[in-house]
Formats: C-alpha cells, structure tokens, sequence
C-alpha cells in the first residue's frame, strides 16, 4: 500500500501521451496524484514527470496490452493493492486504428479497448472510487458517434466492414457512452457519478506512429486542430464542472446532448457485463 497520497487521486489510462499526457500534466501541476495505467513510457525528457515519480504524486502502473484481458488483470490486481482510493477514474485510452483488427479475446480491437475494458476497470476499481470523495468516472467518447448509421452487437464485436474513424471507432465509442447512460442508475447506489465526454478535435498525431484516420482528416488535423491541452481541459471541466452532479449524460461541447440507438443502451450493458463476468473474471 502507498503510504504517501494525496488529497485527491485520479486514475488515467492512456497517460503517457496525447491527451492523458496532458491531463496527467495538468493535474500535477494542480496537487493531485496521478495514478498512471499506461502501454508506453512517459516522455523521458519531461523533468515535471520525473520529480512527480520521485515524489511519489505521479504512479506508473504498466501493460502490455490493456486489450489483453490476462495483463488488463495483472494491471487491475496490482492497484487495488497498492492504492487507497481514487477520486476520478478518467477512462482515456484507445484511438482510432489504421486497420480492421482484433483483440486476443476475439473481438474487434476498438470495441474491446474502449468500450469493454472501460467497464472491467470501473468494476474492478469501484470499491477504490467508493472509497473517495469525488466518487467520479469520466469516459472518453467522441463526437465521432454522431455518424454511426448501423448499431447492433453483433456489428461491434465482428464488424463486416471498415472505415477509418467513422467506422468501428465511432460504434465503439457510441457504445461506450450508452453504457455509461444505463449504468448511472445502477452506480448511484454507491453515490458514484459517470459521464462520458467528447474531448473536442485534438491533434493526437504521433511521429512514428501509423493514423488510423482518413487522410483529409489528418490533413486537417495538423493545420487546424487545437493542441491536446485542449482535450485535457474538457475532460477535467467534464469531470468537475457544472455537470458534475448529473451522471450518465454525454458531454459534446460542455452540453449535455442526445444519443442515437439510445434503446440499445441496455443491451450494450448486459453484453459488456456478461462478458466481464463470464470471461474477464474467469479468465
């Protein structure tokens, strides 16, 4: 157990880059301790990074694979026995892939990343948020759902199609925020609070690193697109501005908005529950 923590803790995947980079940056700079799940390293000339490791107020947990249900658990096991509490539960990682491809469970990369796994860590880490103050998960979504034309689990999990961006990763991202709707009630038990929030047009963009989005859209992505600050304050506004009483809404430019397929929330739910508890839990 770490004895040194702070008095308020958030937890993000996807924090070594993009906007998790900037979020955990910002957080920092704020006092809070910063409980890291990440695949790759932080960037190793960021003195602020390295003095918040030696401090203790930034905690790295490592993965191979957050997809990959077998190291997702060793992940998981690892915190719950090093850590107290965790304030906010930012749900970050994933992007959009160059590829139809597929996670070691069998089902589409996208879905698995950031629409179940999302789910597992909140149920594996929700007696940590119980624990807290702020009693907080946040879900990063995507604005991206507004032009999914076809839902159904069957699509999510074997899509017969690709299209980058419009294509599996809104879906996955769809599904995310609908789960997020139908579980509020269920977490309101425990007094926790979730949402989902589009964080706004990023540039994510990574030197060395393959796009998964359509070519004009990474055009104009490096002429016009905000840098990922941009996406870390919307997510901390997400988090604790003046949304921060309701829970299962979907955040697009700080209002709360509809979503399409919202009578599938409910199946989306009871799909990514039966698969935590039949497969992740006995895995």
């Amino acid at each position: 157990m770490n004895k040194y923590q702070g008095e308020h803790i958030a937890l993000i995947t996807g924090a070594s880059a993009g906007i998790g980079l900037e979020l955990t940056r910002k957080l920092l700079s704020e006092n809070w301790d910063v409980v890291a799940v990440n695949r790759s390293d932080f960037p190793a000339d960021d003195m602020s990074i390295h003095n918040a490791v030696k401090s203790g107020s930034l905690r790295i947990y490592k993965t191979d694979d957050l997809a990959d249900f077998t190291s997702l658990k060793v992940t998981l096991e690892e915190i719950k026995s090093k850590e107290r509490r965790i304030d906010i539960l930012f749900n970050n990682a994933g992007g959009s892939f160059p590829e139809l491809s597929y996670s070691k469970q069998g089902r589409e990369k996208h879905y698995e990343l950031m629409t179940i796994v999302p789910y597992i860590i909140l149920m594996e880490l929700k007696e940590l948020l119980a624990n807290s103050r702020l009693k907080t998960v946040i879900n990063t979504s995507s604005s991206a759902l507004k032009f999914t034309k076809e839902f159904s689990i069957e699509v999510l999990e074997h899509p017969k199609t690709f299209r980058k961006l419009l294509g599996p990763y809104a879906a996955s991202k769809l599904a995310l925020s609908l789960w997020t709707q139908a579980i509020a009630s269920q977490l309101a038990k425990d007094d926790i609070k979730i949402r989902s929030v589009d964080p706004g047009g990023n540039n994510t963009l990574r030197k060395g690193k393959q796009s998964g989005l359509p070519v004009l859209v990474e055009i104009l992505m490096k002429l016009f697109f905000s840098p990922p600050t941009l996406g870390a304050n919307k997510l901390n506004e997400g988090a604790l501005g003046e949304h921060r009483h309701e829970s299962g809404v979907f955040l697009l430019k700080g209002r709360v908005t509809g979503l399409k397929f919202k009578d599938q929330a409910h199946n989306v739910l009871e799909r990514i529950q039966a698969i935590y508890e039949y497969e992740f839990l006995v895995s």
